[in-house]
C-alpha cells in the first residue's frame, strides 16, 4: 500500500529532479522501489545506448514494438519517469522515453551542447539505432517540448505527429511574473538546498500530490549535485528559440497538439497564442487548475486528450 500511496508523487519528483543518491539509505531504497514497481505497472524495462560521442543514453521501452513508436522527451531537471505513470494509458504506442544528455541515469558532460538542435540529433542517432526513425510520434514537456519542435524542423518528413505540453522555446511570448529578474545565482529552477526544493516543488505545480519532506530530501540531493551543470543548461536553453524553425513544422503540415496548464507558473499560458500563429494547423488545449506539468497533474486527461488526438489523425 505504501507504493501505492506514494507512487504518484514520487513519479512526479523523479520528473523533476532525476534519480539520486542521498545519506538515508532507508529512503533512497524506498524511493528505488516505487520506481520499479510504477515501471512494472506501465511495463517499461530500462535500457541504454552508446552513442558515436562515447556517452551513454539510457531509455525507457515497452513491449509493444508492433505498435507506432511514439518518442516521449522530459523536461529540464526531469528524466524519463516523467512519463512513466501516463505510459500506462499510452500502451497502444510503442514507448521510447530517454533520459536526455545531461539527466538522469545518462552520461552529464560538463562541455556538451545541451540546445535542442544537439539533443534532437542524438535522439535521432538512438531512433535510428532502434530502427524507427522513419515513421516516428514525437511528444515533449517544457525543454523536451522545445526539443521536439527542433527534431520535428530537423527531419520533417521523419515526423507523423507532435504532442506540445507547456513547451519551452517560444520566448517571444515573454517570461511569467514569477521568474522577472531571476537569474542563475537567483532561479526557482536551481537547487541549493533541501528548502529550495520543497520550494521548487510548489512552484511548478498548481496543485501538488503529497510526498513526505524524508522523501524529497533524497530528490533534493541531486538536484544539489548537480547545480552546477543544470546552471550551464538552463543558461544554454533560455536563449535557444525554436520558434523560426517551428515554421517548418508548419510548411510541412505536421499535426500538432499543444496542451497547456492554465496555472503554469513557469512558462506563461499566453504562449499557446505565438504558437498558434507560428502553427496554424496545432489543436490548442488549455486545462483548468493544472501547472507546468499536465501528465503529472491531470494525468487521466491528458492521455485522453492526447489519445483523442491520435485517433483523429486517421480520419
Amino acid at each position: 500500500m505504501l507504493l501505492k500511496r506514494l507512487g504518484l508523487a514520487a513519479l512526479f519528483s523523479l520528473s523533476v529532479v532525476g534519480c539520486t543518491t542521498a545519506p538515508n539509505s532507508l529512503a533512497v531504497n524506498t524511493t528505488q522501489k516505487i520506481i520499479q514497481y510504477e515501471r512494472n505497472k506501465s511495463d517499461l524495462e530500462v535500457k541504454s545506448l552508446t552513442l558515436a560521442s562515447g556517452d551513454k543514453m539510457v531509455y525507457a521501452e515497452n513491449a509493444n514494438v508492433t505498435g507506432e513508436p511514439l518518442l516521449l522527451i522530459h523536461g529540464f531537471g526531469g528524466n524519463k519517469d516523467n512519463f512513466t505513470r501516463i505510459a500506462s494509458q499510452l500502451e497502444g504506442y510503442h514507448l521510447i522515453i530517454p533520459d536526455l544528455l545531461g539527466f538522469g541515469e545518462s552520461s552529464k558532460p560538463m562541455t556538451a551542447d545541451y540546445r535542442s538542435e544537439a539533443q534532437a540529433t542524438r535522439l535521432h542517432e538512438l531512433l535510428q539505432a532502434k530502427g524507427v526513425a522513419s515513421n516516428i510520434h514525437v511528444g515533449g514537456n517544457s525543454m523536451g517540448g522545445a526539443i521536439s519542435v527542433a527534431y520535428a524542423a530537423k527531419y520533417p518528413k521523419d515526423v507523423k505527429s507532435l504532442w506540445l505540453v507547456d513547451s519551452a522555446g517560444f520566448w517571444s511570448a515573454g517570461v511569467p511574473k514569477s521568474l522577472e529578474g531571476a537569474t542563475l545565482e537567483n532561479n526557482p529552477l536551481l537547487i541549493n538546498s533541501k528548502e529550495d526544493f520543497y520550494k521548487m516543488y510548489d512552484f511548478v505545480m498548481y496543485k501538488p500530490p503529497y510526498l513526505p519532506k524524508s522523501v524529497k530530501a533524497v530528490f533534493a540531493q541531486e538536484r544539489i549535485a548537480n547545480k552546477e551543470l543544470h546552471a550551464k543548461i538552463l543558461e544554454q536553453i533560455v536563449t535557444d528559440s525554436v520558434e523560426e524553425r517551428a515554421k517548418v513544422i508548419a510548411q510541412y503540415n505536421i499535426p500538432t497538439l499543444v496542451v497547456w496548464g492554465d496555472k503554469d507558473q513557469v512558462i506563461k499560458p499566453e504562449t499557446v497564442k505565438v504558437i498558434k500563429e507560428i502553427i496554424p494547423q496545432s489543436q490548442i488545449i488549455m486545462m483548468p487548475e493544472v501547472g507546468h506539468v499536465p501528465m503529472v497533474e491531470a494525468l487521466d486527461q491528458t492521455a485522453d486528450d492526447y489519445k483523442t488526438f491520435r485517433k483523429g489523425l486517421k480520419k
